[in-house]
């Protein structure tokens, strides 16, 4: 087989996770521009505004899912040390005042000519890439506290503090699952994985309970219709939009809650807005849909005889599958408010790029794993 047909393969060969994806994407240019088109025209006088920039995201995407499906996969490994060093460099970055972007009290992305980019949307992958190269290279030693744990656990914690500077408590929630699940996959020591988890509840009080913001969203998870016009506005009108769309929803671009109702509808709550206008029915398609990508992911990873592989596949599907329950949990109001995109459909370049090339590696791994 030549090494385009190989590439080709790699791409193609897992339909079951290009084919959702790329039905995911599509929708989310057209729900993008449905919860988007209002503000686009009151903001920049053009209501395509936001669909025209994510329908180019998505196809830059397109290329770094394809290129990341079809790269030699042994030199992924290569990259590993390299990647989570550009992303502490980045996230250090985003604290200096002439790159930091802030946006809605939050200093989370860097500016450059025009067009923003978020660091901790990349870290995540670069974790990932990191994780699956330092356990598989560590398996000998994996059970041993000071090799298997500790390292991976400092790192962590340097993200962490990172990020919280932003500050983004939810990224960091997601950073700490994927690297117990990758040590859970890799075979550390259950006690070890254990160890940490009551300093965790005084570190939880004092991130959660002792910031005011955070402490407000709790509250107001707990009963939003209490204060409906302030700490529970986003939960009550995101609630709305479910409730008003019924089994079938209202139709494309006839929603009632994105117009000015759902802060930022076309990024974190656009889940509302496809329950409010392709009801029951579009939201359980969106979420088969994520369900049919994580079900092939934890298969490959499953079948995967590259520990680097199968250790990366799981770090893959625990990112996604985080991401998609957090976002869906928020707008659907069983989680308290958190700002996180739904994976391939809300508006963000940095997001979409992040996760396509996350599914390109996951193709890849498939391919080569059929391979041998």
């Amino acid at each position: 087989m030549s090494d385009t047909d190989t590439k080709i393969h790699a791409f193609f060969g897992e339909a079951t996770i290009l084919f959702p994806v790329l039905l995911l994407a599509g929708m989310g240019i057209v729900m993008v521009y449905s919860a988007s088109s209002a503000i686009g025209l009151e903001r920049f006088d053009n209501n395509l505004f936001y669909m025209q920039r994510q329908a180019v995201f998505c196809l830059i995407s397109l290329g770094v899912m394809f290129t990341a499906a079809s790269f030699p996969f042994r030199f992924l490994k290569v990259f590993a040390y390299i990647l989570i060093g550009v992303a502490l460099a980045l996230l250090v970055a985003v604290q200096v005042p002439s790159l930091g972007h802030s946006a809605g009290g939050a200093c989370r992305w860097i500016s450059v000519g025009g067009f923003t980019f978020q660091p901790s949307e990349f870290t995540k992958l670069a974790l990932v890439l990191f994780l699956g190269y330092s356990l598989s290279k560590k398996q000998e030693m994996i059970r041993n506290f000071s090799v298997g744990f500790m390292p991976h656990v400092i790192l962590l914690m340097v993200l962490a503090i990172l990020i919280l500077m932003q500050p983004d408590f939810g990224t960091v929630l997601i950073l700490g699952c994927i690297t117990w699940g990758m040590m859970f996959v890799a075979g550390v020591r259950i006690w070890h994985l254990m160890l940490p988890l009551p300093f965790l509840v005084p570190i939880g009080y004092f991130l959660i309970y002792r910031v005011d913001y955070r402490m407000q969203r709790i509250l107001a998870f707990m009963n939003p219709w209490e204060d409906p016009l302030n700490t529970g506005y986003q939960i009550t009108h995101s609630l709305k939009a479910f409730g008003s769309g019924g089994i079938f929803g209202k139709g494309i671009g006839l929603g009632m809650q994105k117009l000015y109702y759902l802060p930022e509808p076309h990024t974190d709550f656009i889940l509302s807005v496809i329950g409010e206008e392709l009801g029951l029915a579009g939201v359980l398609t969106i979420l088969g849909l994520y369900a049919i990508i994580l079900w092939r992911g934890a298969a490959i990873a499953r079948r995967s005889e590259n520990l680097f592989g199968a250790f990366v596949a799981s770090g893959i599907v625990i990112s996604l599958g985080l991401q998609v329950i957090i976002n869906a949990g928020v707008a659907m109001g069983v989680l308290p408010t958190k700002g996180l995109t739904l994976p391939f459909l809300s508006y963000g370049g940095t997001s979409l790029l992040v996760h396509m090339a996350g599914m390109g590696i996951l193709m890849n791994i498939g391919a080569n794993t059929e391979n041998g």
